[in-house]
């Protein structure tokens, strides 16, 4: 009711957005996106929950072509280490066996298989990696080796919180970080003017075509969001259903603090 009431076509940075705003920060993505595409490695994307990492990587997925590229996306990472590995041979269309050494096989045998007879590369993206167990990131580097490690035939990016990457600093890790070939961090966008031009497109590219908030309320949600994008989107989405019974058609600087205030 809430979008009717305002004309909207989707929540303002909600999920169903097809373009996301960018002043930089996702063609710096894209670009390291693509060269692992070609050039088949790890890659690390980080930044604080809400940031719009996983919507990034969404919309960068969704334009690659099923015949070359399959994306496999897994976000449920707090488990053991066999448990990740039977979800890779799930999604590869492998019955998961039990046994570490007969799944590394199995596996690693149809990626082999996706390369060279259907030139497929799988593009395996893990989500909220801080949560995946520290034997795997001890134990990656050895299942990314194919060929006497003389050939690259799978791309992955560990996307998680700005920890992980100090987490893989570690002298433990230090085969993994070694393969890490592109590293991006995803940061708030906590300027003014920046977080402004966020908001504008977000209500523009919604169906918005009237002024929803004043230069006050802008820095209310601001303030109040940090500068991620999921935060702001919540507070807008919340105020324009408290508006709705009011009758108002745009979201005054009190509606926007009640909010608030609800979703504490």
């Amino acid at each position: 009711m809430d979008l009717q009431h305002f004309g909207l076509r989707h929540p303002p940075l909600g999920k169903e957005a097809t373009e996301l705003w960018d002043d930089g920060a996702l063609a710096q993505l894209d670009e390291r996106f693509q060269w692992l595409l070609h050039s088949p490695g790890v890659g690390l994307l980080t930044g604080d929950a809400g940031v719009g990492k996983t919507a990034a990587l969404r919309l960068l997925t969704a334009k690659l072509n099923p015949h070359r590229y399959q994306v496999i996306y897994h976000a449920e990472t707090d488990f053991g280490r066999l448990d990740i590995y039977r979800c890779l041979a799930l999604s590869l269309g492998l019955p998961p066996s039990y046994r570490r050494a007969q799944l590394w096989r199995d596996i690693k045998a149809h990626i082999h298989q996706l390369a060279d007879g259907k030139q497929i590369l799988p593009l395996w993206i893990l989500d909220e990696a801080q949560n995946l167990p520290p034997e795997f990131f001890r134990d990656f580097p050895a299942f990314l080796n194919f060929a006497f490690d003389s050939r690259d035939l799978i791309t992955v990016w560990f996307v998680g919180h700005p920890l992980l990457a100090q987490t893989l600093e570690r002298a433990p890790y230090a085969a993994l970080a070694g393969r890490i070939q592109a590293r991006v961090q995803m940061r708030p966008v906590i300027e003014r003017e920046r977080f402004a031009q966020l908001i504008a497109h977000a209500l523009k590219s919604a169906g918005c075509s009237h002024t929803l908030l004043a230069d006050s309320g802008l820095e209310i949600l601001r303030q109040a969001s940090k500068g991620l994008p999921r935060h702001a989107g919540r507070i807008l989405r919340t105020a324009m259903r408290l508006a709705v019974p009011r009758g108002l058609n745009h979201l005054p600087d009190d509606l926007l603090q009640l909010a608030i205030e609800e979703l504490r």
